[in-house]
């Protein structure tokens, strides 16, 4: 049987691959599953600094996988409950974990593989990419995705896009916030690999306390945000010599081996 997603170690840097290319990697649940698996278990692992996340095939993510809509009925409560909690789940998942994670997208990234695109901490895009939540034009809604969206875009870019359905291309992405940089078409997972190599190189102990305090001070209000970074900046003053010492010793064993 043909792995739904594929896990390569490239030095530092955990490469995650949707493999469900002739689906253009929609997702099921196995794959959701087995993704927030594998980030929980990079969190873990202190030989892993970045992760990269790239789809196989023509297309990165085209959202959920269809063909478990027809046991996702009224009737079946638990059903309905398991498979939207392993959407929540995901993008709970990004925005915890202490290691920052890096999209290579291309093709379509559209519904909930806009949503993974968007819950990235980083977001490289190819030039022919076509991104945004078609789902109003199926009778559906852009649910579980829509709180993430509405924190990196804003709520009138933010509504357009659920309300309207329609798919912007590389260059309105960028402009608009939904991803860091735009490659030429087939650069995407190139430059992703450049960037989580040079944030694998960083101080691991900084690099996480980074991302963490990041995350924290954007859900609180300015007041609130300064006094979590003086406390970040205290807690920091107490490991730096430590986080310096242990970052020396492994380059200096990596260059001896």
């Amino acid at each position: 049987m043909e792995e739904n997603l594929l896990v390569e170690r490239l030095g530092h840097v955990l490469v995650l691959t949707l493999n469900r290319p002739r689906k253009l990697n929609a997702m099921d649940s196995a794959l959701y599953e087995r993704l927030i698996e594998e980030l929980r278990g990079a969190d873990r692992d202190d030989e892993i600094r970045a992760v990269v996340v790239r789809g196989a095939g023509t297309s990165f993510c085209t959202g959920a996988d269809t063909g478990e809509f027809a046991e996702l009925t009224p009737d079946n409560t638990e059903r309905v409950e398991y498979r939207a909690g392993l959407t929540y789940g995901l993008h709970k998942t990004i925005p915890e974990i202490s290691k920052p994670v890096i999209a290579a997208v291309h093709g379509y990234a559209v519904g909930g593989g806009c949503g993974l695109a968007l819950a990235c901490d980083i977001t490289v895009a190819s030039a022919d990419v076509r991104m945004g939540y078609p789902e109003i034009k199926h009778g559906l809604v852009a649910a579980v995705v829509m709180a993430n969206l509405t924190k990196q875009l804003g709520r009138k870019a933010g509504f357009e896009l659920v309300a309207s359905g329609r798919l912007v291309d590389a260059e309105e992405a960028e402009r608009m916030g939904m991803v860091t940089r735009v490659v030429p078409e087939g650069e995407e997972f190139t430059e992703a690999m450049r960037i989580a190599e040079t944030l694998a190189g960083q101080v691991p102990m900084s690099l996480q306390a980074t991302k963490r305090l990041f995350h924290a001070v954007a859900d609180l209000p300015l007041a609130e945000g300064l006094v979590r970074g003086r406390e970040a900046n205290e807690e920091m003053r107490e490991y730096r010599a430590r986080a310096l010492k242990e970052f020396g010793a492994s380059v200096k064993a990596a260059q001896a081996g």
